[in-house]
């Protein structure tokens, strides 16, 4: 029993899948998810990408006088 479906519960799912696809998708429509499962998990076990490059160095001046309004 997978995930609370019976053996006759998923013949019947495949035999439907087959009678609306056919035969002939059912190959590429196979083939895609298992590209897509794979891409999940591929994007989900790989770090996030950070940038890393450096950022300009932000300077302020420490020699204002009260009343100068920043810059």
């Amino acid at each position: 029993m997978i995930g609370g479906l019976g053996i006759w519960e998923l013949i019947l799912i495949l035999g439907i899948v087959l009678v609306v696809f056919g035969a002939n998708k059912l190959p590429e429509i196979g083939g895609g998810m298992g590209k897509a499962i794979r891409n999940f998990k591929r994007a989900t076990s790989e770090p996030d990408e950070i940038d890393v490059t450096p950022k300009e160095k932000v300077t302020e001046k420490t020699d204002k006088k009260d009343g100068d309004k920043p810059e």
